[in-house]
């Protein structure tokens, strides 16, 4: 580790907090658990004057509920200000109208979520995937961040992914079990920030800013004539998404020296049985796979942490050619269907670009779909 390369103990919320702070102009807040410490930390850089990477000091304001912060968030990034907000939980759910609107006029942005049960049969203020998938169709992007360092890696890569293709972020990772874990990191420092940063592309967001110096049409009513087209218009954005992602992680490990892909495999190289899973899961099961492979067992682990928009291509790319069978593991409950939302999607994947010859395995594999640690229940 070079000498320029700055350990530090944070948890999730503080590593997060302080690249949102350092990329943003504006940080509309409202508190909820586990999210509350990203907007206070951001509060107290503003009182203190503490600058962002552009020389300016932002704009924190705390609104009355999370849907005027959503709201605020929405007013000032079609205003061109880079803009954030962090939440959880209901708060989320409260947010949904206007992230509709924001990534319907394909608008830059990141919010920042600690993951957390939603209120169902009891209220639980602890972890799971319940609030980030209820979001799923509003069109924002779902990046999983596993760990503390990624907490802070994955905030600056969000940000420089949303200017690159114009589809905003969710940038979400457990909720106490991420949130409020203490871990030592590599810091990331203003200077490779600021590398990390187009500014032809804050620029471009600057300039689609609603002004009257550049008169354009904004939240119009549009009837059946063309709202359709509307809709169907956005889709190559979404298909362009993926690949310019993964362009932002292969920046940011020229910068940093830390590689990162949407869609991540460890373990026996000629593994015949994959567990799938998605943020603090992948962690443990890694250790297990690592210590089950070097054993001789032919098992392994694929990360997701591109979820949406999800690339069929590079999922089943990262996946062993020998595999028999899929366990998806999901933090999360839908009733009523016939499977939890990564499960469905990953077994129309398979089968899809089995179809187009994308993949060659002997046979479909067995895949199956599991849940665990609802409301952080133990995963160990």
């Amino acid at each position: 580790m070079g000498k320029d390369k700055k350990m530090i103990s944070v948890d999730g919320n503080l590593a997060c907090a302080n690249v949102a702070y350092l990329l943003n102009e504006v940080v509309a807040i409202y508190p909820i658990t586990p999210s509350s410490p990203m907007a206070e930390h951001c509060d107290a850089y503003m009182a203190a004057g503490r600058k962002n990477i552009f020389g300016a000091i932002p704009s924190v304001m705390e609104m009355q509920s999370e849907g005027g912060a959503a709201g605020a968030v929405h007013g000032a990034l079609t205003a061109g200000a880079l803009t954030t907000t962090f939440t959880a939980s209901q708060g989320l759910l409260l947010m949904i109208p206007n992230m509709y609107k924001i990534a319907g006029e394909l608008t830059c942005g990141v919010i920042h979520i600690a993951a957390r049960a939603l209120a169902t049969q009891a209220l639980s203020i602890f972890g799971d995937h319940g609030d980030v998938l209820a979001a799923r169709a509003t069109g924002f992007a779902l990046l999983a961040s596993a760990n503390v360092q990624e907490a802070q890696d994955f905030a600056a890569i969000a940000q420089m992914a949303t200017l690159e293709t114009r589809v905003p972020f969710i940038h979400f990772f457990d909720g106490f079990r991420t949130s409020h874990e203490v871990q030592k990191i590599i810091a990331i420092n203003e200077a490779e920030l600021k590398q990390l940063t187009d500014m032809k592309l804050v620029v471009a967001h600057k300039e689609r800013g609603l002004s009257p110096d550049r008169p354009s049409l904004r939240g119009t009513s549009q009837n059946p004539d063309v709202y359709f087209q509307g809709r169907e218009v956005v889709n190559k954005f979404y298909d362009a998404a993926p690949a310019k992602v993964q362009a932002a992680m292969d920046k940011f490990a020229q910068v940093t020296g830390r590689q990162y892909h949407c869609y991540e495999y460890v373990g026996a190289p000629d593994a015949e049985r994959v567990v799938v899973a998605m943020a603090s899961g992948c962690d443990v099961t890694q250790e297990y796979v690592e210590y089950a492979a070097a054993k001789g067992e032919k098992v392994g682990l694929l990360k997701v942490r591109l979820y949406r928009p999800f690339d069929q291509k590079m999922f089943v790319g990262a996946l062993p050619k020998t595999v028999k069978a899929i366990a998806v593991i999901e933090r999360t409950k839908e009733p009523g269907a016939i499977g939890e939302p990564m499960y469905l999607d990953i077994r129309t994947a398979v089968g899809e670009m089995m179809a187009e010859g994308v993949a060659a395995y002997a046979k479909y594999p067995v895949i199956v779909g599991g849940r665990y640690g609802l409301g952080s229940k133990e995963y160990n």
